[in-house]
């Protein structure tokens, strides 16, 4: 029996619009520093398919592994969790 792996979803706030199709999705994270065991703040860039055209800037956006869909988007726009205030 074949089990389906779980595609990875993450949350996070869009930063640009990058193109027809496209956003780039910033997400936040927490790492604890190896020696002094003080939490740091760090942030990773993804691209983004965005089907419908629909995300802004600043928008809280679900976003959820795909295919390739070029050469830097391997995520697709899930759902627009948050719009932004402005």
């Amino acid at each position: 029996m074949e089990e389906k792996k779980q595609k990875k979803t993450l949350r996070g706030v869009v930063v640009s619009k990058s193109g027809d199709k496209s956003v780039r999705v910033r997400i936040d994270y927490k790492v604890k520093h190896p020696t002094y065991g003080k939490y740091i703040n760090r942030s990773t860039k993804f691209g983004v398919h965005d089907e419908a055209n629909q995300a802004a800037v600043g928008d809280m956006v679900d976003i959820v592994e795909c295919r390739p869909m070029s050469k830097t988007k391997n995520w697709m726009l899930e759902k627009i969790v948050q719009k932004a205030n402005v």
